[in-house]
């Protein structure tokens, strides 16, 4: 049985995406990689899991899976289906996503998604994205890193470590660690007609707006040419609400 790190690989963008393609190659000097990620493009389909239809699985090719459903089906299906991995895995690792994920991004992200799920699951893991559309090769080298000094991290007491890194691009200046920013997108809706005359919608309009500026925001740091490393949370209680919260309840506790 070997000591190296296992390290599971993940997107959005789907199994055969450059991006993941790259990053199963960057990461491979830190241990066994193993990849299971969707048969086909997932994005925005956030944390959603698929519990209406079977899902079915492939082997591409050693080490390599392609589950259709989600990325956080995938990652599911790669902890809990008995004999895809050969043990439990040290860290996931999701992307490199073919655009950003930054500020209210992930939320909507199945990048983030993957991440999120091997994190609430007790992995520690890593949401990877890239901003441009060019610099694959240096976010990569960057990737390696990135997850070396993880693995090598002496992890803080309480909730598993979930990081949300975003590549500005070719040549970044460097590597901030950073808070999550805002993303202001032109919301709307076309609606059109198909042949036999019924509606149809797309929703979502085009990018979003210059990014707000906000001290030390993972949007600032990107349009400025670094890397941002952000730490998100998945405890999803806001203490600050609990007044309010028991106010709304009728409880007792809005006199303390």
């Amino acid at each position: 049985m070997t000591n190296a790190p296992l390290i599971l690989v993940s997107n959005d963008d789907g199994v055969n995406a450059p991006g993941i393609c790259v990053l199963r190659e960057a990461l491979a000097p830190l241990g066994e990689v193993w990849c299971v990620a969707p048969e086909t493009e997932q994005s925005a389909n956030s944390h959603s899991l698929t519990l209406s239809r079977p899902l079915r699985h492939r082997t591409l090719s050693e080490r390599v899976h392609a589950i259709n459903g989600t990325p956080a089906d995938c990652i599911y299906v790669a902890l809990y289906h008995g004999s895809l991995l050969p043990r439990r895995p040290d860290l996931v690792v999701s992307g490199i996503n073919h655009g950003p994920n930054l500020g209210s991004d992930i939320h909507y992200s199945g990048t983030v998604a993957a991440a999120r799920e091997g994190a609430l699951r007790g992995i520690p893991a890593i949401a990877m994205s890239l901003c441009a559309s060019e610099g694959l090769e240096d976010a990569a080298g960057l990737a390696l890193s990135i997850a070396r000094r993880l693995l090598e991290a002496k992890l803080p007491e309480g909730p598993t470590p979930l990081l949300n890194v975003n590549f500005p691009g070719p040549g970044p200046k460097g590597i901030r660690a950073t808070r999550l920013g805002r993303r202001t997108y032109q919301d709307s809706i076309t609606v059109r007609r198909d042949p036999r005359d019924r509606e149809y919608l797309w929703i979502g309009g085009p990018g979003p707006d210059p990014h707000a500026h906000i001290e030390g925001a993972d949007t600032n740091a990107v349009d400025e040419g670094w890397v941002s490393v952000t730490p998100l949370s998945i405890e999803a209680t806001r203490a600050d609400h609990f007044g309010l919260a028991a106010w709304v309840a009728g409880s007792e506790e809005e006199e303390r």
